[in-house]
């Protein structure tokens, strides 16, 4: 029998403070026993909120990739330009800093043939308009838009998920580098718009 008291918005709170608990690879070792110990039950009794571990994981993102966007909005905000591509990349990097296991969990990749993935896939492309919004300012031709966000997404990324994993072990100042970074980005944005 399960926890009086107990909910599906339980179990989603307990799976985010262990992902939260677990740092870099908080979501990646999220399992149906962690939280069940966690919330002081038998794993069966989770799945009267829960019907798999998969769904969990995916109510997990969604809060996840819910809480980058937000970030990524209140940080650009009234910005435009080469400045709403700075403060974005630096929204997207303190976020995986500051919750290293919240932001690979809204890194996941909804499944467009899933229909149990539709709530996932509204948040994800509320996200990715952010990133439109943002890359607007650069009139880029229509038809490299989608190009560009990729880009900048992968590019952000991986600098943030080489940094979280230690890949970065020279002594030089990680804020300088990655100031270097973005410029880098935005030159890339300019080209890609014809005017290097």
């Amino acid at each position: 029998m399960a926890r009086a008291g107990l909910s599906r918005d339980a179990v989603v709170r307990i799976a985010l403070d262990l992902v939260d608990g677990g740092g870099t690879t908080g979501f990646a070792d999220l399992s149906l026993a962690k939280v069940a110990a966690q919330a002081g039950v038998a794993t069966p009794s989770l799945y009267k909120h829960v019907a798999s571990l998969a769904e969990l994981r995916r109510e997990v993102s969604v809060v996840c990739v819910e809480d980058l966007t937000r970030a990524m909005t209140d940080a650009t905000v009234g910005l435009s330009g080469a400045d709403a591509v700075v403060a974005l990349a630096h929204a997207i990097r303190d976020v995986a800093r500051a919750r290293p296991g919240r932001y690979a969990a809204s890194q996941v990749a909804p499944d467009p043939d899933d229909p149990s993935a539709a709530p996932l896939a509204e948040a994800a492309a509320r996200s990715v308009q952010v990133v439109a919004a943002v890359l607007r300012g650069f009139d880029l031709p229509p038809d490299r838009t989608i190009d560009a966000i990729r880009s900048l997404r992968a590019s952000v990324h991986g600098f943030v998920h080489l940094e979280l994993g230690g890949g970065y072990r020279l002594p030089d100042d990680l804020d300088a580098s990655f100031t270097t970074h973005v410029a880098m980005i935005l030159t890339g944005l300019e080209h890609l718009r014809g005017r290097p």
